[in-house]
């Protein structure tokens, strides 16, 4: 495998050197922010901000482009099903009415409609960047320490760690299975008939249950025999402290929502409204 999906990599970038704690409350307050406000502008401010923020970070595109290819089939079926259950949630919400074209029954597509949409679309966009980002930027070594740092007992923040550095270990173990069973004549390409390739596959996803099972055994049997959990408290191999860099990116986070909260809030509603 070429390259893990979602696997730390330090490239050197200003994002890896911040504290893993800064990432994860960026990441929470731009997904509350997001998820709550439907204003098109604060939203629109948000993903420039968080695309600029990404590309600084300089993670190689094959790292997270499986990820993001299922993000954007999921975003395609949800705009569907929206249309398809809810064709006139925009034109409730805004209370205006602008047909563009009528397709049948009850069906139309409006100005309302799709720009009701656009801004659901929006929303997944602003939230997935900061997402991508703390998975790929944070060394799960070091936020465990952090987190221990800020308070969150230490076996919880070991579990964090272990559950992170298992996402490259699962992809590796599956690529090994996968060639294995293809030495053995077991197609898993294209070539394939679908109903085949699906039940390839299966054969292949039964020893990756029983290969993840047998080392989550072995790591808790070694974490047992050396006495952990017995302390309240313990010493980390890696840690860092929140630096002056990651106390202004936390207040820049903090002012960006409050004023995205403000604006949003400031008539009375969280939806932006351009046809009034």
């Amino acid at each position: 495998m070429a390259a893990k999906l979602l696997a730390y990599s330090d490239t050197g970038s200003p994002v890896h050197r911040l504290n893993g704690v800064t990432k994860l409350a960026v990441f929470l307050l731009i997904a509350v922010t997001g998820m709550v406000i439907y204003d098109t502008r604060c939203l629109l401010v948000m993903l420039a901000i968080s695309l600029y923020v990404f590309f600084l970070s300089k993670v190689p595109f094959k790292q997270y482009s499986f990820v993001l290819y299922l993000i954007i089939v999921f975003s395609v079926l949800n705009q569907l099903a929206i249309f398809l259950f809810a064709p006139d949630q925009g034109t409730v919400i805004y209370g205006t009415r602008h047909e563009l074209l009528p397709i049948a029954g009850r069906y139309s597509v409006t100005a309302e409609q799709l720009f009701y949409q656009f801004n659901v679309l929006l929303k997944y966009a602003v939230v997935v960047p900061p997402a991508l980002l703390f998975l790929l930027t944070t060394d799960p070594s070091e936020f465990a320490a952090s987190l221990n740092r800020i308070g969150v007992p230490y076996k919880i923040a070991y579990a964090v760690s272990l559950t992170m550095r298992y996402i490259p270990d699962v992809q590796q173990e599956y690529v090994n299975i996968s060639t294995a069973a293809q030495a053995r004549g077991i197609d898993l390409s294209r070539k394939e008939k679908l109903g085949r390739r699906l039940k390839n596959m299966i054969s292949v996803l039964l020893p990756l249950v029983l290969a993840t099972l047998e080392r989550i055994e072995k790591v808790s049997a070694a974490l047992e025999l050396r006495g952990f959990g017995r302390g309240r408290k313990r010493t980390w191999y890696k840690g860092r402290s929140l630096t002056r860099k990651d106390w202004i990116v936390l207040a820049c986070a903090v002012l960006l929502s409050a004023a995205a909260f403000a604006i949003t809030f400031g008539k009375g509603s969280r939806f932006y409204n351009p046809f009034v």
